[in-house]
């Protein structure tokens, strides 16, 4: 059965909508558009209005594609101040039959939250780390079995309130209900993960705009992130600051001329840029290079620096995407760092495929495969709203009631 969700990721340099359909458990690109953020530093609000305008652009842009009314998505959640702590919690069953539905797993981890969260703390994620039947059998998934109760150990991750209410407010205003949160880290993890991630220890890294994620996971669950105060846009003013260039113009140097590793540009490649103050320059590719090579080699040790304070455990694997890891040869570098066998990871869906859009996709896979385990449909559209948008694409009604944000955890 088709089922169509849509992602938000609100990012310091752009905002992208994601609208994307799973089949047959693949997902495939339905419409995505990205605008320049205003009104957000660091994944935080700082102006409610220009970051207002900008999410409505953002989505009406991707309405336009798809021809409905976009009320319902997935957020992806800044990771500042992030906390995990393990919750437990057991159910009871009450069917006839004593066979363990979705319904029960929901009631599970429910039980699990409670009182566990403190009055300051948003929930974000309720992760199952193990379930036990009738205090005796310890299994991953209970569907299906036979119990009296069932009893769940989870891991609960948490932010500061603070962190996201003026963005849930900015949602609300604009007829948005968010069905769900997760954190960035682990929607990349789930656009790039594989069988073999399952059972070990890796960390995902997001070199974003003006800032860098960190985050480990542990036998296929989130258990703790940080965020550094640093990312591309480091790169972007130490080109800015050495040629007197504007951001805009570094940043296209960066992407557009410039390589990741040094050793692969030529003294030779030439271009020609235009100064603050209107003065005629060139600069040759090995020289704007060695600029974005030494950064991103502070980045990458700051991140690697980070994941040993955060485990002490050999990594299986690393995930590193974000937009940062598109500039050409960052393999190279990245390499250097962390060795010969670790690969970049590169977003391969059709339509999007850029390291940027991977939090946007993963989020989507994430959900899905979440509420499929409840035994629920996690579309964000209804069937009329779905057969508009493959048929006559009629506007639906624009002005539908929003709900409160915390029930979006397990009325899903």
């Amino acid at each position: 059965m088709k089922q169509i969700i849509t992602s938000l990721d609100v990012g310091s340099n752009s905002i992208k909508v994601l609208v994307g359909e799973i089949y047959r458990n693949k997902l495939f690109v339905l419409a995505c558009s990205e605008v320049k953020s205003r009104g957000i530093k660091k994944g935080l609000v700082t102006d409610k209005d220009l970051l207002t305008e900008s999410i409505k652009e953002a989505v009406k842009r991707t309405e336009d594609v798809i021809g409905i009314k976009i009320d319902k998505l997935v957020l992806i959640v800044p990771s500042y101040y992030a906390d995990f702590i393990e919750g437990e919690g057991y159910t009871t069953l009450t069917n006839e039959e004593k066979i363990i539905k979705g319904v029960d797993i929901t009631r599970a981890l429910q039980a699990s939250v409670y009182n566990r969260v403190k009055p300051n703390l948003e929930l974000v994620s309720v992760t199952p780390t193990e379930f036990i039947i009738d205090e005796r059998e310890i299994v991953s998934d209970p569907k299906e079995m036979k119990a009296h109760k069932l009893t769940v150990n989870t891991v609960l991750g948490t932010i500061p309130k603070k962190n996201i209410y003026v963005l849930m407010n900015i949602l609300e205003s604009l007829g948005i209900k968010v069905v769900d949160l997760s954190f960035g880290g682990y929607a990349d993890y789930y656009e790039f993960r594989r069988n073999d991630y399952k059972n070990s220890l890796g960390a995902v890294i997001n070199i974003g705009s003006d800032k860098t994620e960190v985050s480990i996971i542990n036998k296929d669950i989130l258990v703790s992130s940080e965020t550094l105060e640093i990312g591309g846009k480091n790169i972007d003013r130490d080109i800015s600051y050495i040629y007197d260039l504007s951001l805009e113009d570094s940043k296209k140097l960066k992407e557009h001329f410039a390589l990741a590793h040094k050793n692969s540009a030529s003294i030779n490649e030439i271009i020609e840029c235009l100064t603050k103050n209107n003065e005629h320059i060139k600069i040759n590719q090995y020289e704007v290079s060695e600029i974005v090579y030494s950064r991103l080699r502070e980045i990458l040790d700051l991140s690697k620096k980070q994941i040993n304070l955060l485990t002490k455990k050999e990594l299986s694997y690393i995930i590193v995407t974000g937009g940062t890891t598109e500039v050409e040869d960052f393999d190279k570098v990245f390499k250097e760092i962390f060795g010969k066998n670790m690969q970049v990871t590169r977003v391969k869906d059709l339509g999007v495929r850029n390291n940027r859009y991977s939090s946007a996709l993963g989020v989507i896979k994430l959900y899905y495969e979440k509420l499929k385990f409840r035994d629920k449909l996690a579309s964000t559209i209804d069937e009329e709203a779905e057969e508009n948008m493959f048929t006559s694409k009629k506007k639906i009604d624009k002005n539908n009631l929003l709900g409160k944000v915390f029930s979006y955890f397990f009325d899903n």
